[in-house]
């Protein structure tokens, strides 16, 4: 089950939100029956969750808190349904990223909300080899999303 929750005070596209998210999970071979929350904040809320978390100052875009550690499974073999955790987003964060990237709000959340399901599956990019499979796999789901709503569009 995937709860989307928009506390952001802005409009945001939740089912395609909802729609990347699904489509990860089949890509990732994570039952879809795994539990995931994507609570989309503001900027004082995400700033309150980064301080407490990170002991780190002002906002940030993204923010993953992994429950189950359950990892991707394989073709052969399912990640069974358990609690992946919560994915925490700050629009108005993405908003301003969006512009500094040239590319729309939502292909920032896209991206962010991606970015934090790589966490809760166990990605990290600390280290330059992490980083390098972490980002790779992150821009090959989104390209492979896009070219599945493409798809969804024309049918």
């Amino acid at each position: 089950m995937i709860d989307i929750n928009n506390e952001s005070g802005l409009d945001v596209d939740v089912e395609a939100l909802l729609r990347l998210v699904q489509h990860h999970l089949l890509a990732l071979h994570v039952s879809p029956d795994a539990e995931l929350a994507i609570v989309l904040v503001d900027e004082a809320a995400m700033e309150q969750l980064h301080v407490q978390w990170m002991d780190e100052p002002g906002p940030t875009d993204v923010l993953s808190f992994p429950m189950d550690e359950l990892r991707p499974g394989t073709a052969d073999q399912v990640t069974p349904p358990g609690l992946l955790g919560d994915i925490v987003v700050c629009p108005q964060v993405a908003e301003v990223q969006a512009e500094t990237a040239g590319h729309s709000v939502l292909d920032e959340m896209k991206l962010l909300t991606t970015h934090g399901l790589l966490h809760l599956l166990g990605y990290d990019h600390a280290l330059p080899d992490e980083e390098r499979r972490m980002f790779g796999l992150q821009r090959e789901l989104l390209a492979s999303f896009a070219s599945d709503e493409r798809r969804r569009r024309r049918a």
